[in-house]
């Protein structure tokens, strides 16, 4: 299904982190994961949830521009920018086509830029840091491929949870 400006995506019911973590904490099958205390919270939603879109690249945004520029029905892309801090992958336009084409929410493993931008739009940003200097445009990376983020294995068709204590993903929808 299509989002349209017209009427507002479906995303999914939230479910606070700290929840799932009770619920889980016992799980050591790999199937339930929680992301390091990294990320700092950007965009104009606090809470979001849905399928996981993946996307590698490396201070090249242009994969990250295809995804968010087309049609999100509720998901959340994860950007595996390599760690790194000198160039931005997302910024206030990417985001603002994030918002709008229904796209719950982006984690980005690197920088992000235009702070202002970012937070008035309703999209969950997270990211490592802020830095001005946008990226260079090679036509490089990947889409629907396992990351590694940080230590933990984010893959396709993963549902992530993100809220003010953290983010968390499993292998199915939970709750």
């Amino acid at each position: 299904m299509s989002s349209s400006t017209s009427s507002p995506p479906e995303f999914t019911p939230f479910v606070p982190t700290c929840d799932l973590c009770d619920a889980h904490k016992s799980d050591d099958s790999g199937r339930f994961r929680v992301l390091p205390p990294v990320f700092l919270s950007m965009g104009g939603r606090q809470r979001f949830a849905g399928a996981v879109v993946t996307v590698k690249c490396f201070e090249d945004n242009t994969p990250v521009k295809q995804a968010v520029e087309s049609p999100g029905e509720g998901r959340v892309l994860v950007v595996d920018g390599g760690g790194s801090l000198r160039r931005a992958l997302v910024g206030g336009n990417l985001a603002a086509a994030a918002a709008r084409n229904g796209w719950a929410g982006v984690v980005v493993n690197g920088c992000v830029r235009d702070a202002a931008e970012l937070a008035a739009c309703d999209v969950g940003i997270r990211a490592l840091a802020l830095i001005p200097m946008p990226t260079e445009r090679r036509t490089e990376g990947q889409r629907d491929v396992a990351l590694q983020i940080q230590g933990v294995w984010v893959r396709p068709g993963d549902w992530l949870y993100a809220d003010e204590d953290g983010i968390v993903l499993a292998d199915r929808k939970l709750g």
